[in-house]
């Protein structure tokens, strides 16, 4: 498998494929759990399940998620400032392996703790090193975004097929397995191939000083996490803990970055905040859209019973469909990039408009699949028009050595719109679903026509 490549886009055979085989794993791993994690809380005891409520489980998979992006800054400055982005990749990769272990185990939910920790240390050293390779060419460096986005949709797309089929037809621990399965493969690989990379993501030539107190705040805060995450589908408080840290935290980053930069940081917070909104609404789509798929839908196609968990491969497959044609257009388009993450938004809010619509119809009963299909596609082409963008910008204001946790940074806004959008969830158990699909439809829609003006 390689990396697809194209016009004016500089895709070297040796580093970005090394980055490219790595990153499909992981989001194999990642993607596959997620596919299934949410049925899986909601399923019942007696079916191997943790049975909560729909409402209970869109706040811990929220939580989950928020947790995920949240790490992405201690884990950016780990790989800025200690290991290098190069070896928190292999460090970040055993760590998630070793997670995706444990859920396959009957161990409840521990393992996420281990995958939210491995998490934090990949995604931002890998935006951080494809940046590194584009910093003077804002253009080049969001299609190249946009190559790795098409990338990694590969195992995306995958992924929810098998671990769905195994979570329908065996049970989800053995979908777990297959999970661990696949981030081990990519971190064998991975370790094979470090010496293609060269020079791009070595170790910090001025690293910061490790005593054994902060090896053992590390140490500490790696036990909080897992403890939290096994903890937070059942403990209100808990979440609400996570939460407001969650909102608090992307400020107050904000504010070290820009007294240890002397940058303006404006127009990023900007661009992050729409990112926030978005990813808030993007992340109902592995929790109460995949319950709109099980109980609200017909998923009896041609006389076979889909499912639930194939619809998250529907995301992916438009992604990997539309990531050229993306790419193609930003090497053209010098518009604003908040006028790009404008479009995103409007789409993801036309999306949440649909499915409002959808929601009211099921009332008479199962509705048509392609409802979902609709709202997937418009989730996927939203997801092209803001995603790259903001990771670009990331990567594209750090200065040299703030890579990783500038593109940190943005995970964090991400978190912030996640675990709002987690807490307002829990709604649903009280209110119709097409009225909260029509109030999250709403907030995009006008927080993107307030982005498109100048």
């Amino acid at each position: 498998m390689s990396a697809p490549a194209l016009p004016g886009v500089e895709v070297r055979p040796g580093w970005f494929r090394v980055l490219f085989l790595v990153d499909v794993w992981e989001r194999f791993s990642f993607y596959g759990m997620l596919a299934i994690l949410t049925l899986y809380l909601t399923a019942p005891v007696e079916r191997g399940g943790l049975g909560l409520t729909p409402g209970a489980a869109a706040a811990g998979f929220g939580t989950y998620l928020a947790l995920s992006f949240m790490a992405a800054v201690p884990g950016g400055w780990i790989a800025d400032r200690v290991l290098g982005q190069r070896r928190a990749v292999l460090v970040g990769g055993i760590v998630i392996a070793c997670g995706h272990l444990v859920l396959a185990l009957p161990t409840g939910t521990a393992g996420l703790g281990l995958v939210v920790v491995g998490t934090g240390l990949v995604k931002p050293a890998i935006a951080a090193m494809i940046g590194q390779h584009h910093r003077s060419s804002s253009g080049r460096r969001e299609a190249a975004m946009s190559v790795f986005y098409m990338s990694v949709q590969v195992s995306a797309l995958i992924a929810p097929l098998i671990t769905g089929l195994l979570a329908h037809r065996v049970g989800w621990h053995a979908a777990f397995g297959v999970a661990a399965l696949g981030m081990g493969i990519g971190v064998v690989g991975y370790a094979r191939s470090m010496h293609r990379l060269g020079d791009v993501g070595a170790p910090p030539a001025r690293r910061v000083d490790v005593t054994r107190q902060r090896v053992l705040l590390a140490v500490v805060c790696a036990v909080a996490v897992v403890g939290v995450v096994a903890a937070g589908f059942t403990v209100p408080w808990v979440v609400a803990v996570v939460g407001v840290v969650a909102l608090v935290l992307p400020f107050v980053v904000v504010r070290l970055l820009r007294v240890r930069t002397g940058r303006s940081l404006r127009p990023l917070v900007v661009l992050m905040c729409a990112a926030a909104v978005f990813w808030g609404l993007f992340a109902q789509g592995g929790a109460l859209l995949t319950l709109f798929a099980r109980d609200r839908t017909d998923r009896v196609v041609l006389g076979f019973d889909v499912p639930t968990g194939w619809f998250q491969s529907l995301p992916p497959l438009f992604l990997l469909l539309g990531a050229p044609v993306a790419a193609w257009l930003w090497l053209r388009v010098r518009g604003r990039p908040e006028a790009k993450a404008a479009a995103g938004l409007v789409l993801a809010g036309a999306a949440f408009l649909i499915m409002a619509w959808a929601g009211r119809s099921a009332v008479d009963g199962p509705v048509a699949p392609w409802w979902l299909v609709a709202v997937y596609l418009l989730l996927a082409c939203g997801e092209l028009a803001i995603g790259p963008i903001v990771l670009s910008a990331a990567a594209g204001t750090a200065p040299a050595g703030y890579e990783g946790r500038f593109v940190g940074l943005s995970w964090l806004f991400v978190a912030a719109g996640v675990v709002v959008a987690a807490q307002v969830a829990r709604i649903v158990d009280v209110v119709p679903d097409s009225l909260y699909f029509l109030g999250f439809g709403a907030v995009a829609t006008v927080f993107g026509l307030v982005l498109f003006r100048p």
